[in-house]
């Protein structure tokens, strides 16, 4: 099987990615919500929390299993998608696009180079 992973987005090895726009958004991997099944709940920080880099910001919560997800920078929560706590199924739907978690602004923009490209994922999830 094949998974979508965006050459514009940066990973974790744990299968969360971040985009950086004028905003860094976060989220798990095609990947990841494939492994985790039907996503019933999302529990995410509030805006104005205060992420750091490979630490637990959240949980998914599916049919099959319960997972934390870990951030993949460093920052403070501008923005969090509120739609996934009436529709979590959007992380399974699609989870590059309205699936989207957080927004962060970056306490060090130089974090996004330590993360996984598109390729080195790829490799991973092989």
């Amino acid at each position: 099987m094949s998974f979508d992973v965006p050459d514009d987005l940066r990973y974790l090895e744990s299968h969360e990615w971040a985009r950086s726009d004028d905003a860094t958004r976060v989220g798990i991997t095609d990947f990841a919500q494939d492994e985790l099944g039907d996503v019933v709940f999302v529990e995410l920080p509030d805006a104005g929390d205060e992420l750091t880099a490979g630490e637990e910001f959240g949980v998914v919560e599916s049919i099959k299993a319960v997972s934390d997800i870990y951030a993949p920078v460093s920052g403070t929560v501008t923005a969090v998608n509120e739609a996934l706590f009436d529709q979590p199924e959007l992380v399974n739907e699609d989870p590059f696009g309205e699936g989207w978690m957080l927004e962060v602004e970056l306490a060090d923009e130089s974090e996004l180079d330590d993360l996984l490209s598109a390729d080195d994922y790829r490799e991973q999830i092989e």
